[in-house]
């Protein structure tokens, strides 16, 4: 099967960035499938991009060939990216979706595929269906883009059901988000994160990780970690903000928690996001929202439980008890008392046991097996 996709991969950064790079190696992983990627020139305009650089400056970034054709304000960059997609003579293309704003973009491209590819199966692969933090325009915008695929994959029955409420005809398949183990290769061990961290061997570390932004509730992971007395227990917070700072830190001065949080307020390259993950005791999800969650997959991948919310995919991804545990979403008392439980009962060994045996459900082979069966619907229901 020849694949054409369409996404950002390196040397743009982030979650979505890695895992295009990881989907292309897993499609061609078997030797069988011939995989080519299109990358953007422009991604994100400078005013829309609330962080300090959309680019990776890892020393060892996840990368694969892809030229940068698409710019999503460009509609002359579509036409050349569909014109180098047909040329490929693409059995499928699969473009990643995460955000209405490149509807206009995808929806172009896909159009133009259609016109000049016609026997090729169009698919988009959805990150969010909609987004967290939701504007006027979204739905409309992810409607036009939608009409132009044939197929689609999403990582969890929340986010089909989001799918289906805006397109009941959808033809879709629902596989879990793959593992980041990627991202371990070359990790420290627990002991040479942790002094490499300056974490002290009696402490219980907590683990925020990721790009900060309202809906993934780090003030109730604060005011969770206020409720417990216990001197040994240290919150980090470790990723770019994309909220104000300052009103983090005003929460943290008024709930008397300045010695026990630990804020690394940037983007962390590839090569440094093992040491968290290894040092890390518990790493906490305390969302009010959420479809899926590279960051579960990160934290799995690396032998670490999550703490999470009941809301979106999570509880697809997490069983309760087994990898880690669930509590009701905006309630810092639950989530003080299962950090508590957690330490008190001894959990760890447990949900170790747990995280091993889920391993193989995260594999990249079985979402590229998923996509090849998503091809195949597409193409038994073509006129």
């Amino acid at each position: 099967m020849r694949w054409a996709l369409v996404g950002p991969v390196h040397p743009y950064r982030g979650g979505i960035a890695h895992y295009g790079a990881l989907l292309a190696r897993a499609l061609a992983a078997a030797g069988e499938d011939e995989v080519a990627a299109f990358n953007y020139r422009r991604l994100y305009p400078g005013l829309l991009f609330p962080g300090r650089t959309q680019y990776d400056a890892s020393a060892s970034p996840l990368a694969v060939p892809a030229p940068r054709l698409l710019d999503s304000l460009g509609p002359l960059s579509w036409r050349r990216t569909a014109s180098a997609i047909a040329a490929t003579a693409p059995d499928a293309v699969l473009c990643h979706w995460w955000q209405p704003f490149f509807g206009p973009a995808l929806g172009g491209v896909l159009g133009r595929v259609a016109a000049l590819a016609p026997a090729s199966c169009r698919l988009l692969l959805c990150h969010n269906v909609l987004p967290h933090e939701r504007r006027r325009l979204d739905v409309a915008l992810a409607r036009r883009a939608f009409a132009r695929a044939q197929g689609f994959l999403v990582h969890s029955e929340s986010d089909a059901a989001v799918l289906r409420a805006l397109l009941p005809e959808a033809r879709l398949r629902v596989h879990p988000h793959p593992s980041y183990d990627a991202l371990l290769e070359g990790a420290p061990s627990r002991e040479a994160a942790r002094e490499a961290l300056g974490i002290a061997a009696e402490a219980r570390m907590l683990l925020f990780f990721g790009y900060v932004r309202a809906y993934k509730g780090l003030d109730l992971a604060l005011r969770a970690l206020a409720r417990l007395e216990d001197p040994r227990l240290e919150l980090w917070v470790v990723g770019e903000f994309y909220e104000p700072l300052a009103e983090t830190e005003a929460l943290i001065a008024e709930l008397g928690l300045s010695r026990r949080v630990r804020i690394v307020n940037r983007y962390v390259p590839n090569e440094e996001v093992g040491r968290y993950f290894r040092a890390a005791d518990l790493v906490l999800q305390p969302y009010r929202s959420a479809t899926q969650s590279g960051i579960a997959q990160i934290a799995l991948a690396a032998g670490r439980p999550v703490l999470a919310t009941r809301v979106g995919g999570l509880p697809e991804q997490i069983a309760d008890g087994v990898s880690g545990l669930l509590v009701p979403p905006e309630d810092p008392a639950a989530l003080a008392a299962a950090i508590a439980r957690f330490f008190n009962d001894a959990l760890a060994e447990t949900l170790a046991d747990g995280i091993a045996a889920a391993r193989a459900r995260f594999a990249w082979s079985g979402l590229a097996s998923a996509l090849r069966g998503l091809v195949a619907d597409c193409r038994r229901s073509a006129p």
